[in-house]
């Protein structure tokens, strides 16, 4: 039976694979897309998000436009630079022809999971802001879900937005905390992972030599995306942040994680930076972490696998 999935993104470069790649996944039933600020302002990954389903030839897939900013700070803006000024590589978009939900999407995602108690995936690749809104608005919506993903974070390694944070995180700390807070069963896949999954240019290709047009618009809007990380990683082709994460829904078993609380720093320099509990300190439990539930952190993957899989689905 197919996983019943909300996907709620920001779309962007991997955003775009991701759902590509949710759309051509059998073992994925795939609810609907919940928007959110992040790579763009929200009113653009809304735009974005109806225009990727199109093209994927599944508009009937709802769309449901989420928040604006964080739950407690401004939004901290776009990244141009990343994904370009239109979130798409600064690629020439055709018109939307549809539109997304008239709906709250807190009132939508807990509408879904009241419907199918216990069925429900929510993967998150972008802040977890909408997330963290229902939770408020919900308290009983962590007993309706059947797990949440989320793509982001770094355990064990730098971060990628700054030396403590990764991106999503950063973008709204306090929502990212109430979620692993959260009673409900939760995985992080974050960069200790996808960073080990680096689709090199030679593999993109074939993707985007294929004649199909996800593929060709696959081929219009990687290559910024790939200049940014090949200038500033210094790698050969891309990272899999997003796609990553939707393989783990796909095959759990190609990845290996580690289950310990964890907290997200919200103040200072280290703004965003997730904390795990591996233990091994001074003090057995430290204050922050007591009382939190395990979240499963995912420190291991065959990238060989997870990138041999993303480039069949897609090609």
């Amino acid at each position: 039976m197919a996983k019943k999935v909300i996907l709620d993104t920001d779309p962007g470069v991997d955003d775009a694979m991701a759902i590509f790649l949710a759309v051509a996944s059998p073992e994925i039933e795939l609810l609907g897309l919940t928007t959110i600020f992040g790579n763009a302002n929200v009113d653009v990954t809304t735009r974005n998000a109806l225009l990727l389903l199109e093209l994927a030839g599944r508009p009937d897939i709802p769309v449901i436009k989420g928040a604006a900013s964080p739950i407690t700070r401004p939004y901290a803006g776009p990244v141009p630079h990343v994904h370009g000024d239109n979130g798409l590589g600064n690629a020439v978009l055709p018109p939307v022809q549809t539109s997304a939900e008239a709906i709250d999407v807190a009132d939508w995602i807990y509408q879904q999971a009241r419907q199918a108690p216990g069925e429900i995936t929510m993967l998150t690749v972008g802040p977890v802001t909408n997330l963290a809104m229902a939770f408020q608005k919900y308290p009983d919506l962590v007993d309706l879900l059947g797990e949440v993903v989320v793509m982001g974070g770094n355990a064990d390694i730098p971060g990628n937005i700054t030396p403590a944070a990764e991106a999503n995180m950063y973008n709204d700390p306090e929502a990212a905390d109430l979620v692993f807070g959260a009673s409900c069963s939760t995985a992080m896949v974050g960069l200790d992972v996808t960073h080990q999954v680096n689709m090199t240019g030679a593999e993109i290709k074939l993707i985007t030599g294929r004649g199909k047009r996800v593929n060709q618009f696959l081929g219009e809007i990687i290559p910024l995306y790939q200049a940014f990380f090949e200038a500033t990683n210094g790698i050969d082709g891309i990272y899999m942040h997003d796609p990553t994460a939707v393989m783990y829904l796909v095959a759990p078993e190609l990845f290996k994680a580690q289950d310990c609380p964890v907290r997200v720093e919200t103040e200072s320099f280290s703004r965003g930076k997730t904390w795990p509990n591996f233990g091994g300190t001074d003090q057995d439990s430290p204050e922050a972490w007591q009382n939190r539930p395990p979240v499963s952190i995912c420190m291991h993957v065959d990238d060989k696998t997870v990138i041999e899989e993303v480039i069949g689905r897609l090609s």
